[in-house]
C-alpha cells in the first residue's frame, strides 16, 4: 500500500508558497502508452521484414526456374542439332 507525506510550507502571512508530496511504497504510474507504441512500431518492422524476406526467396525461385528452363531448351537444341548431323552424315553414306 502506498503512503503519501504532504508537507506544506506557509509564508507568515499564511498563504501557501509550496507543497510535497512524497509517495513511498506500491506506486504505479501508466507510463502513457509509450511501451504499447515501441511494441507496435517492433510488431510492423518484424511483419515488413518477413514479407520482403518472403518476396526475395520467391524472386530467387523464378530465376533459378528460368535457369533449369534455359539450361534445358540449349540441351534440346544440341539434340536437334546432333540429330541433323547425323542425318547429314547418314545421307553421305548412302
Amino acid at each position: 500500500m502506498a503512503e503519501d507525506h504532504v508537507t506544506t510550507v506557509e509564508s507568515p502571512d499564511g498563504k501557501t508558497t509550496h507543497t510535497t508530496i512524497v509517495r513511498e511504497g506500491d506506486s504505479r504510474s501508466g507510463g502513457g502508452g509509450a511501451g504499447w507504441f515501441i511494441g507496435l512500431v517492433l510488431l510492423v518492422a518484424v511483419v515488413a521484414g518477413v514479407f520482403f524476406f518472403m518476396q526475395g526467396s520467391g524472386a530467387e525461385a523464378a530465376k533459378d526456374n528460368a535457369i533449369a528452363e534455359a539450361a534445358s531448351d540449349v540441351g534440346n537444341a544440341a539434340q536437334q542439332v546432333g540429330n541433323a548431323a547425323q542425318d547429314a552424315a547418314d545421307s553421305l553414306n548412302n
